[in-house]
């Protein structure tokens, strides 16, 4: 597996990074490229027009509904709703169930269909806690995690290595149980130590993102959603101070084998 990271901003779109969007790749037995979008936040649709063309994405699979990890959905969905190329499959959405409603409101109208067109370009496939599906090789398992809204981490595997992503999360053992192993750990370190303390059940710090994957013995991290506001190497450092593992700082554009 390939994972690109398309945006790693936390919280917004910043000067350097568009918000929350990765990208991931796996080739098949068959020599066939399955493209799996996770995330899509504010200002990611441009930065994933510069890696590949949204026409091949094979499905998108959304976290939770703050809009710095849904809120460029609605640029895939005029893409995908007015190409010019009328063959277009229709692209699996998996997400929590409020998202249809939630994309309606964005754009101010009452149904999934865009206007002008008769057919949505989306399916939407409802994620709950413990679900599993499969999108050609890749599996996928879901557990909720710790946020002020319905969100979930995901636990993906291609049968040999397997990438788990913490969306957006505060400390939970659910969030350990499902990066047991994993040989790379994507998770957010949002907040720092001190600075953020008056807030919980929001973000994870460096610190309790190292202390995550400790406790799951991954065998790679992968720190990101660092909002622009925070000099990265604190949540790096924070990190490193409990968890001895290999750590690296996500970085738009970037891409990490698996």
């Amino acid at each position: 597996m390939r994972l690109h990271v398309i945006g790693c901003s936390g919280s917004f779109a910043g000067p350097e990074s568009a918000a929350s969007s990765y990208l991931l790749e796996h080739v098949d037995e068959n020599g066939r490229t399955w493209r799996v979008l996770i995330d899509l936040g504010s200002g990611a649709f441009g930065a994933l027009q510069r890696v590949i063309d949204p026409i091949d994405i094979d499905a998108v699979v959304i976290s939770h509904l703050h809009p710095d990890h849904f809120l460029d959905l609605t640029g895939l969905e005029v893409f995908r709703a007015y190409h010019e190329r009328t063959d277009l499959p229709i692209l699996p959405i998996h997400a929590p169930a409020d998202l249809p409603d939630r994309l309606c409101a964005v754009m101010n109208r009452r149904s999934t269909v865009p206007d002008g067109v008769t057919d949505s370009p989306f399916s939407y496939q409802s994620i709950t806690d413990g679900a599993s599906w499969s999108i050609g090789p890749l599996r996928f398992e879901a557990r909720t995690v710790l946020h002020p809204v319905e969100a979930y981490a995901f636990r993906i595997t291609d049968g040999d290595r397997t990438l788990v992503y913490s969306g957006d999360s505060d400390a939970c053992p659910q969030l350990d149980e499902l990066a047991s192993g994993a040989d790379l750990y994507l998770c957010e370190a949002g907040y720092i130590e001190g600075r953020d303390d008056r807030f919980t059940g929001v973000h994870l710090t460096g610190k309790r993102a190292g202390e995550s994957a400790r406790a799951a013995a991954v065998q790679r991290l992968l720190l990101t959603h660092v909002p622009a506001w925070t000099d990265p190497q604190i949540p790096l450092r924070e990190a490193r101070s409990v968890y001895d593992g290999p750590i690296e700082l996500a970085a738009a554009g970037a891409h990490y084998d698996i």
